[in-house]
């Protein structure tokens, strides 16, 4: 029986009860300028709240990161031009094919944010990023994917985290697009769960009159996703084993990289991640450190100074490891992981900017943080590990985010980064690329330079529609 009904009526006067007990009441004081629809809505919203959980949550949240005492650079397997052993690293790769060639491996895209920063209506991945043809994110990683797929001869069964604001955009945009030729039965789309906003006094806030103000749970919320989703359950009837993980603002991420699963799996590690070495001290990432017994990662704003500079006798940085969130997971620890959630991947707390309504109901823009939201984050999932490898990355190569609408990490930077790229992978071919030549390929022929090589092109006019060029500056 619906809100307006005697028992429903009922309901929720028991709910406001429920609320008010703890200090919430406030939620439904415009209940009575709300038509049905609107209560009913804010009645399920409410009604789904653990209240309790979440003060304790809340309460329990981390404002600082993990503890700094006997921290020290993580023990990494290092690029061969760094001093890596080149045989490992080609071992690794060998292992890493035979694992892709098993069908026991997939890709999971972290795919729940908005594209607001960036001035475009719609989910982060549908942004149009190609050098020249502005292919979409999505489009560019479907590239990559297929590549997989055509290399390893499985169907490499593609993952894509959305959130509630992004879930039925992402899924209209895959079917307007046709999978970005991935077969749509080897699509999954899952949600990511939301938790309410905070005011500084931790009383819930609202978005409107009608609805609590709300976040999606953070990157570490894509693990319990998985659980709750039935994503695990599925890989599980198709004998997946092993999960790659990114994030789908990285156009450059090697998707499904074998020498990646090859140390993973050499390693007999439960996770896997990938590293950069950070351009300057500065540089405002978090850094991949061992910490005591455990590996974990240490956010940029949880180093101090004398950390953040510190140099060994070579004066390379000592802590040099970006984290990129490139992952790679095996499924049994994500279903460990996340069957105990409150342990391993507490909630971050996060003073914000969020949009709310005054006293009178009419909506409020802040100019300064007036809430906390609260977040998992992917990385606190390393020092639950038995036992994590780290791999150092070519940034050049491998990592370019999108994230601001200019400057550093901006869809301009990535774009050139991604020619630079592309340049490069022909370059090694012996393909000569003219200073000024703007480029774009097409990831599901070529995805790095032994494909170029393989190709056996002798110019660029050879390579036809696989690489697109205009006259253009390039990095």
């Amino acid at each position: 029986m619906g809100i307006n009904g005697s028992q429903g009526f009922a309901d929720i006067e028991k709910l406001r009860r429920r609320f008010a007990a703890h200090g919430q009441d406030h939620v439904f004081r415009f209940w009575e300028r709300l038509d049905g629809s609107q209560q009913q809505e804010l009645a399920r919203q409410a009604q789904a709240i653990d209240l309790e959980g979440l003060r304790a949550a809340l309460a329990a949240a981390r404002e600082v990161g993990p503890s700094r005492v006997g921290m020290r650079p993580p023990p990494a397997e290092r690029l061969p031009e760094r001093g890596g052993n080149a045989e490992r690293w080609s071992e690794a790769k060998r292992r890493g094919e035979a694992l892709l060639r098993s069908g026991r491996v997939a890709a999971l895209v972290v795919a729940g944010g908005q594209a607001t920063r960036l001035g475009f209506p719609g989910p982060k991945g549908a942004f149009p990023l190609g050098p020249i043809t502005e292919r979409s994110l999505f489009a560019i990683q479907g590239q990559k994917l297929r590549r997989a797929r055509e290399r390893s001869g499985q169907p490499l069964r593609w993952y894509v985290m959305t959130s509630p604001a992004t879930d039925a955009a992402t899924r209209a945009f895959f079917a307007e697009h046709d999978c970005f030729g991935v077969p749509p039965g080897d699509v999954f789309f899952f949600e990511q769960a939301t938790v309410p906003c905070f005011d500084l006094d931790g009383r819930l806030m609202l978005a409107e009159a009608g609805k609590i103000a709300s976040n999606p749970d953070g990157h570490g919320g894509s693990l319990t996703a998985l659980l709750h989703s039935g994503a695990l359950d599925d890989m599980e009837r198709r004998g997946i084993t092993t999960l790659f993980y990114y994030q789908v603002d990285n156009p450059l991420v090697r998707m499904l990289d074998p020498t990646l699963l090859g140390f993973h799996a050499t390693s007999s590690a439960e996770v896997s991640c990938k590293v950069v070495r950070k351009q300057d001290p500065l540089e405002k990432v978090g850094i991949v450190a061992q910490l005591g017994d455990a590996l974990g990662v240490v956010e940029y704003s949880e180093l101090d100074d004398e950390l953040r500079q510190r140099r060994d006798d070579a004066g390379e940085l000592v802590y040099w490891a970006g984290n990129i969130a490139i992952h790679v997971f095996e499924t049994r620890f994500v279903r460990r992981l996340a069957s105990e959630a409150e342990r391993w991947l507490p909630f971050h707390v996060a003073e914000k900017t969020i949009p709310t309504i005054d006293d009178a109901g009419q909506p409020i823009q802040p100019e300064t943080p007036n809430g906390r939201k609260l977040e998992r984050f992917v990385f606190d999932a390393l020092p639950a590990a038995k036992r994590v490898c780290v791999v150092e990355a070519e940034r050049a190569q491998e990592f370019s985010p999108v994230k601001n609408p200019s400057g550093s990490d901006s869809p301009e930077t990535a774009r050139q980064d991604l020619a630079a790229c592309y340049a490069a992978w022909l370059e090694a071919a012996g393909i000569d690329v003219p200073a000024g030549t703007a480029l774009e390929i097409d990831h599901s022929r070529i995805d790095g330079p032994e494909d170029a090589i393989a190709l056996g092109f002798r110019s660029l006019g050879e390579a036809g529609d696989i690489v697109r060029t205009q006259p253009g500056a390039r990095a």
